[in-house]
């Protein structure tokens, strides 16, 4: 097999894959792990793939001034949107008062929200609230507004307005990008809106934001870290971004990393 006939048999693995480690690509091409790792660095220079610990990843394509479609967002990243979902059990105690923020990765979280959960939930994403719908032990609060057709959201004066008459122990956030100087950045300037509110009237609040977040700035700004209480991503984040976001101060929860409690100090 020809080297450059490999590298597209690599990024069409890639493709199927969220990652692989080099040692699986070499046994699926019957060549040495060594020159994986060879094709690998020359791919990533060419910017179609990313190595991340424990292997590589197709890169994905992120505008600084769109986003991709919520459908297409839902399916991408689902093992590191579970990791996250994982970590976030032992952060939420049973009768918390917690806001939802919009995002795929926030609608993972909220599917999987621990049976034992008896408290409050805050949220403008209706996906969220249909995720909790049947969880009658819940005080669900699906906050109204101007609907976005797209991502099944409401934003507005109404959203702002009804958000800030609640207090709540945790805030759960998405996040357009996480850059250790631009801090938490996202899209839609209306959303943003709604998640200052939700900021400003949390004791503790965490951004959920997996491995292809870091490093990305997205068009506007949300705040600085020293607003937010942690970050919480997937075990395929790039250690040196992970470095780097703890450098400005900010505890950076991973699947390597002891999570903190759910009972507040």
């Amino acid at each position: 097999m020809l080297p450059e006939e490999r590298r597209q048999r690599i990024l069409s693995l890639l493709d199927g894959s969220e990652v692989l480690r080099p040692t699986e690509m070499a046994s699926l091409l019957s060549v040495s792990a060594e020159t994986i790792r060879r094709d690998l660095v020359l791919l990533e220079r060419e910017g179609v793939i990313r190595r991340v610990y424990g292997g590589a990843a197709r890169t994905r394509n992120l505008s600084r001034s769109a986003e991709p479609p919520r459908v297409e967002r839902e399916a991408l990243q689902q093992t590191a949107k579970d990791e996250i979902a994982d970590l976030c059990v032992p952060l939420l105690n049973d009768t918390d008062t917690v806001f939802l923020d919009v995002g795929t990765t926030v609608l993972a979280w909220a599917r999987r929200f621990p049976a034992t959960f008896t408290g409050r939930v805050v949220t403008n994403s209706i996906s969220a609230a249909t995720a909790l719908a049947g969880r009658r032990e819940v005080d669900l609060h699906l906050v109204g507004g101007r609907l976005r057709h797209d991502e099944l959201t409401t934003s507005g004066a109404d959203a702002e307005e009804q958000v800030g008459r609640f207090f709540a122990d945790k805030a759960f956030l998405g996040s357009g990008g996480a850059h250790p100087a631009a801090g938490l950045t996202d899209y839609n300037l209306d959303e943003i809106a709604v998640r200052h509110r939700m900021i400003d009237n949390a004791t503790q609040v965490y951004v959920l934001a997996d491995a292809t977040k870091l490093g990305h700035i997205a068009l506007r700004k949300v705040c600085g870290w020293d607003r937010v209480t942690a970050l919480i991503t997937d075990g395929s984040a790039d250690p040196e971004l992970v470095r780097q976001l703890r450098d400005t101060g900010l505890t950076v929860l991973c699947p390597d990393s002891p999570a903190a409690g759910g009972e507040d100090a």
